[in-house]
């Protein structure tokens, strides 16, 4: 079967990103391409790069211009992406790129973000971790069949894959999460913005949104929060069991998050350390990580020692990600290296379409990156 899709936001990067991917989609016809200010003009014009989409011209942005697809994706900014949710009752699957749906607290939008809140729909991040790690439950059987997928925000589904294993099996204390993140501008869109020009950018590392004000943290926390579900399940006296038991549902969470732009076009270096829980031992911290993510096509846990480079995952949707445990501070430091635009965004949309439609998970998708 051939599913017809429209692409909304097709001008900007995520916009960008899941054409790119699409196009070589055996299952998928790219029938439609929207936009706003740039409406009219050939895709072409603001994406040279996608030569096959070649014959494609920019249509407005409307709910009419939407429906009539079996599938539409939605790269639009935050906020926006409702207005055209709420009309597009009749499409069998809608993918929200932006953060719409993502949150399930309304106070949580309101603290962060702006304008109406809009029902949470399934997080498309298949490999995050559900409750504890013994009974296997992953994000992905939440993606089966779904109808409506909000794709994840690329900082926070960075920093959730890393350290959900640990909640999960309860061998790091959840309440000293740091996350730094050095990223590339093309995660803040398209839009011309004075701190994003190249000569701000280039010899320079600019740290924004300090200070737990980012928006991401909501959704960071309330993935890590889904790790600790049916905690009452774990064996007693296991490692962190206690923990996990007295702040089920998350509340225990606390997270010092810094972004920090560098001049790499696209990617994400995090760096994201825990304090280890009471009594768990290297093994125990080791193979919680190696157990989450065993088999996982897109998310590798590398050998003792090695830690990855942006450099490696540019255009493939892979998350690789180096473990350290330090014992002189008692914590356990992951590092992890991302395409923003990729696994971040676009490669995590299609991968959950992918498993929604039934279809094999990798289809369109490369373990491959791009070098040098």
């Amino acid at each position: 079967m051939t599913y017809s899709v429209a692409v909304s936001g097709a001008s900007g990067y995520a916009g960008g990103e899941l054409l790119r991917i699409l196009a070589a989609h055996p299952d998928i016809e790219i029938r439609t391409v929207t936009a706003h200010a740039n409406a009219g003009q050939p895709l072409v014009a603001h994406q040279p790069h996608l030569r096959s989409l070649s014959h494609l011209t920019l249509q407005d942005t409307t709910p009419a211009t939407l429906a009539g697809h079996d599938i539409v994706f939605l790269a639009l900014p935050h906020g926006q992406s409702g207005q055209y949710t709420d009309a597009l009752t009749d499409v069998p699957l809608v993918i929200d790129a932006g953060a719409d749906h993502r949150l399930e607290s309304a106070a949580d939008w309101d603290a962060f973000y702006s304008g109406p809140f809009h029902e949470p729909w399934a997080y498309g991040v298949p490999e995050l971790p559900l409750g504890p790690l013994a009974d296997g439950r992953k994000q992905r059987e939440r993606l089966v069949g779904a109808t409506r997928i909000a794709a994840p925000g690329c900082n926070a589904s960075t920093v959730s894959l890393s350290l959900a294993p640990g909640i999960a099996a309860g061998v790091i204390d959840g309440s000293d999460l740091v996350a730094v993140l050095a990223v590339g501008p093309s995660g803040a869109g398209k839009s011309a913005k004075t701190h994003l020009l190249g000569s701000e950018i280039l010899g320079s590392a600019n740290p924004y949104a300090v200070g737990g004000v980012h928006r991401h943290i909501p959704e960071i926390k309330q993935a890590l929060s889904w790790a600790f579900s049916d905690a009452s399940t774990r064996t007693a006296g296991s490692p962190g069991a206690g923990l996990r038991e007295s702040k089920r549902g998350g509340s225990g969470i606390h997270l010092s998050f810094t972004p920090v732009i560098v001049p790499m076009s696209r990617g994400i270096l995090a760096t994201v350390s825990a304090p280890i829980a009471a009594g768990a031992t290297d093994a125990e911290i080791r193979s919680a990580w190696q157990q989450a993510y065993d088999g996982e096509m897109f998310v590798h846990v590398l050998p003792e020692g090695v830690y990855p480079r942006t450099a490696d995952v540019i255009g493939a949707n892979t998350a690789l990600m180096g473990l350290h445990i330090d014992r002189d501070v008692d914590r356990v430091t992951i590092v992890t290296a991302v395409d923003n635009l990729a696994k971040g965004t676009a490669g995590a949309a299609v991968q959950s379409m992918n498993i929604a439609l039934g279809l094999a998970e990798d289809r369109a998708l490369t373990v491959n990156g791009v070098a040098p």
